[in-house]
């Protein structure tokens, strides 16, 4: 009985590990601002393999004021996030911008 219990523990396990979405990096901006995409407004968006797909799941002001010098709209960033693309956009789990590279030379 503790056999089977523990192969169906070891069996949900591995299936909860199989079934969870890799992270990956991919760049994060403003669709319509820095990546081309349709619409009047701002949206936050992804570009990954060449591709951009609008978010859902963060705003474009989740992370910060999109139209500072350094938001969305102006800038595009790095991060990593997990999720999946579903009927044509990106559905998030989780979206952590990476840090900035400091320029050469220069001090912050």
């Amino acid at each position: 009985m503790k056999k089977i219990i523990f192969l169906l523990l070891v069996h949900f396990i591995a299936g909860q590990v199989y079934c969870q979405k890799q992270a990956q990096i991919v760049e994060v901006a403003c669709g319509q601002c820095q990546f081309g995409l349709p619409g009047k407004d701002c949206d936050l968006a992804i570009r990954m393999k060449g591709k951009a797909y609008f978010v859902d799941g963060f705003n474009i002001d989740s992370k910060g004021d999109a139209h500072a010098k350094d938001g969305f709209c102006n800038a595009i960033r790095m991060a990593e996030v997990s999720g999946e693309i579903v009927k044509g956009r990106f559905k998030s789990t989780r979206l952590e911008l990476l840090p900035e590279k400091k320029e050469k030379g220069l001090n912050p």
